[in-house]
């Protein structure tokens, strides 16, 4: 399957200290070596490209190099948003793709088996997304104030990586594009247009790494799973 992996982390980890989070060590690596194993692992996964700040691009490529990962086919900058971001990486995609799948860089402990099934689910709907069931009843609340509680049975965390059909993706993209709208999830995307996306259910331990504390808790699962 032609399915070309934009990893997305071009962002400024403001809430990292000033520490730029990909770069962190993880496991036996960083956080973005282990991203790419991830999908250096997946089978359905043709090629890789990453999407950084154009000061981290070099230390990326040796990262890959030392983690052995023989999909990577481009590295480019990042935009102003995340949205941007994306875009500069679709520009690099192969013109044999047939899915793209957008993952953040700072998911880095996605499970190569849940990509898969992830694209498969993509193939049948047009779009699928790796999610969780939330775990805690959620709240609406306006100006402090509760004013609704939906049912917990239909709520959903959306994580990453969220796969598309090219035609389909590019759709939303031109849509976005013509009525200035600018999406930090790339769901929102093919909503916009009609599409419909899958939710595939992955697990917790895909966590994202937003703040310090998260890489200890992401060195735990890791331990976890080595045991």
């Amino acid at each position: 399957m032609n399915t070309s992996a934009v990893i997305v982390c071009a962002g400024n980890s403001t809430r990292m200290q000033g520490r730029n989070k990909i770069l962190l060590p993880l496991g036996g690596s960083t956080v973005i070596g282990t991203a790419l194993a991830a999908f250096q692992s997946c089978p359905e996964i043709a090629e890789i490209i990453v999407v950084a700040r154009e000061q981290d691009i070099p230390e990326i490529k040796e990262i890959a190099g030392k983690c052995g990962i023989t999909k990577l086919s481009g590295c480019t900058a990042g935009g102003a948003t995340r949205q941007e971001s994306v875009m500069n990486g679709i520009r690099l995609i192969s013109k044999e793709t047939e899915l793209i799948a957008v993952h953040d860089g700072a998911r880095p402990l996605v499970k190569s088996e849940h990509i898969s099934r992830a694209v498969k689910d993509a193939l049948v709907f047009g779009g699928a997304t790796l999610g969780v069931p939330v775990k805690d009843t959620i709240k609406m609340v306006d100006d402090g104030l509760i004013t609704d509680t939906p049912p917990r049975s239909s709520l959903y965390i959306t994580q990453t990586p969220q796969i598309f059909r090219k035609k389909l993706y590019f759709e939303g993209i031109d849509f976005a594009l013509e009525h200035s709208l600018d999406f930090t999830d790339d769901c929102q995307l093919v909503e916009a247009i009609g599409g419909k996306v899958y939710m595939t259910v992955g697990d917790y331990t895909n966590i994202k790494i937003t703040t310090p504390e998260d890489i200890a808790i992401a060195e735990a699962i890791l331990s976890a799973r080595a045991e």
